[in-house]
């Protein structure tokens, strides 16, 4: 994007000098706050990397693979609310960092993602190392920047941080050719900035009394309320405001996967969360409610299950930051454009103001007790030790007071069943795109932002060996991250859909030798050896099969100063239940499953 320079600008007088394009960009990365930058250098950015070596604001830590470094960011971004940056080279450099953008775009994550590109002069020419990155990322990011002037990279940079961090948050790119980087001139740093056609920077949405007077009129009717939480709690830091506003309702609350720890799991107005594999009395309630307030989430297909059965009975409002989500997936009663932190914070202050009641929802309340106590999570004890059972002593041992990234799949799934998470950021997670390999590089990014909290990879044997040389990271960097490790030889959730839908027939879904499947009972057979590697990586590594072992190895662990690997041996035949199999509705839940051969 080509930008004219704004006279608005003004100059720092204790900064009015001679620099290089490298030095304005960190210069500006230090005015936003930045402490970190997680870069992988290569010809395009060698300027930046040269750059940073003179910051004494800045940390750079070198990731050994750009997507490793832009998951990292996302740890980073995830447990603290705040933009996070990521680096790379151009090419090779920069599309490794699309699956990261990608990511966070789907879970409205704030990164500015920093590229190297190559001398303007070579731009469109195939050039070696040379991609259009503003073109490719321009569907995956709330804004994509190429820097064609050099002085408008300190503006760039200011634009960057405000689009990535408000209205509904995401990854900004910032392309810089080589020249940019290395010209000489006199910078000036903008004291605030003006983005047309950006309303956010002008105004935020807010909610407007009338209408959320209609909402408190609503609740008032009802006999079967359920709140709906996302994601969006959390980006608007409003988990005070909403468990302000459940108490005074006194309404249940069933939150997304991505709205975990906003609402406290272990309070009774809990329904946890719900979805494909949430709870049975999440689900039902959301299903059979007469009154549904969605607060920042969005109605995606693995909450909804058959859309036209998705709360078919219910009025629904929708409060949500993002215009564009109001009857997207789902048609709804009331919509209402806003901030929610602002939303609940009014809705809190009108329910005072009216003098409002608490409807009477005694028996629906009761329902709901009755369905979380017939149908909890549970699993069937085993003579080896289950993915859950792990998860479970790992919650015990650390009280819940973690943060814990994971994976993608069954561990996933069952981190979330399991760790009982009581307060946002905790959970950190690849939600919307699902990306495996996101633990790792994730856990190591939010030990960063949290040097002195207890960080905890939940991984899976697939999912580790996509990002594995970021134990380097930790090991060379003294990150120290925790993982553990769910050792089933298998891609578990592909697995536990071959067993529902294809007959248990294998689709290249055995990670070891399939004619000698390492497990339990034939640990000889296990490939990799993870301690091995580990323990190569410089990083120290323990194995555990039998249960007995189990919770010395989690205090071993978790004790340790370092990062660690504990790689739990576990079968391959577990399911995660309950499960709302794809275009299915909450009613069809499947509460048993057989399992696989």
């Amino acid at each position: 994007m080509k930008t004219n320079k704004d006279k608005s600008l003004t100059k720092n007088d204790t900064n009015s000098q001679m620099m290089k394009g490298a030095d304005v960009l960190v210069s500006a990365l230090e005015r936003e706050g930045v402490d970190v930058v997680f870069a992988y250098p290569g010809g395009a950015s060698m300027e930046l990397h040269q750059a940073l070596t003179k910051s004494t604001k800045i940390r750079t830590i070198l990731p050994r693979f750009e997507q490793g470094g832009g998951f990292m960011a996302h740890g980073y971004a995830r447990s603290t609310g705040k933009p996070s940056v990521c680096m790379a080279t151009s090419g090779p450099g920069a599309t490794n960092l699309v699956t990261c953008i990608a990511d966070a775009f789907m879970d409205s994550i704030p990164l500015v993602c920093i590229t190297g590109q190559v001398y303007q002069q070579f731009i469109g020419k195939a050039a070696f190392q040379e991609t259009d990155f503003y073109g490719m990322t321009l569907p995956i990011v709330k804004h994509s920047y190429l820097v064609l002037e050099k002085e408008d990279l300190p503006k760039i940079v200011k634009e960057a941080f405000h689009i990535a961090s408000t209205g509904r948050p995401g990854p900004v790119v910032i392309d810089i050719p080589k020249d940019v980087q290395q010209a000489l001139f006199e910078p000036e740093f903008p004291d605030t900035i003006d983005i047309p056609g950006y309303k956010v920077n002008t105004t935020t949405p807010k909610a407007s009394d009338s209408d959320l007077a209609v909402v408190l009129g609503l609740i008032a009717k009802s006999k079967k309320p359920v709140i709906y939480t996302g994601g969006g709690i959390i980006s608007a830091e409003a988990h005070d405001e909403l468990r302000a506003f459940a108490k005074s309702t006194g309404i249940p609350v069933a939150s997304t996967l991505m709205g975990l720890g906003a609402f406290d799991s272990e309070d009774p107005q809990s329904l946890y969360w719900f979805g494909m594999h949430g709870t049975v009395a999440g689900n039902w309630a959301v299903c059979d409610c007469d009154l549904l307030l969605c607060m920042g989430a969005r109605f995606d297909d693995r909450i909804t299950g058959k859309i036209e059965k998705f709360a078919p009975d219910a009025t629904i409002a929708h409060i949500d930051i993002d215009l564009s989500e109001h009857n997207k997936n789902k048609y709804v009663d009331v919509p209402i454009h806003s901030d929610i932190k602002y939303a609940l914070e009014r809705l809190n202050q009108l329910w005072k103001d009216k003098k409002c009641k608490q409807p009477d929802i005694s028996d629906w309340m009761n329902t709901i007790q009755k369905w979380k106590e017939e149908h909890p999570f549970s699993y069937e004890q085993s003579e080896h030790i289950t993915q859950q059972e792990a998860i479970e002593v790992l919650y015990e041992e650390t009280k819940g007071d973690a943060i814990v990234s994971t994976g993608v799949g069954q561990h996933q799934m069952w981190a979330a069943q399991y760790f009982k998470f009581r307060k946002p950021r905790t959970y950190i997670s690849s939600l919307g795109l699902g990306t495996m390999g996101f633990g790792l590089p994730a856990a190591i990014g939010a030990q960063v932002a949290h040097p002195d909290k207890l960080v905890v990879n939940i991984d899976g044997d697939g999912c580790f060996l996509m990002n594995v040389q970021e134990l380097a990271t930790a090991a060379i960097e003294k990150i120290n991250a925790k993982t553990i490790i769910m050792n089933n030889q298998h891609l578990g959730m592909v697995v536990q859909w071959e067993d529902l839908l294809y007959e248990s027939v294998r689709g290249q879904t055995i990670l070891c030798d399939k004619d000698n499947i390492g497990g339990p009972d034939n640990l000889d057979a296990l490939y990799p050896d993870f301690v091995k590697i580990s323990e190569g990586f410089g990083v120290k590594a323990k194995r555990v099969h039998k249960r007995e072992d189990l919770r010395d190895a989690i205090k071993d662990m978790i004790e340790h100063d370092g990062p660690y690997v504990l790689e739990v041996v576990v079968p391959y035949t577990e399911h995660v239940l309950p499960m709302i199999k794809q275009g299915l509705s909450a009613k069809e839940i499947l509460l048993k499953s057989p399992n696989s051969k």
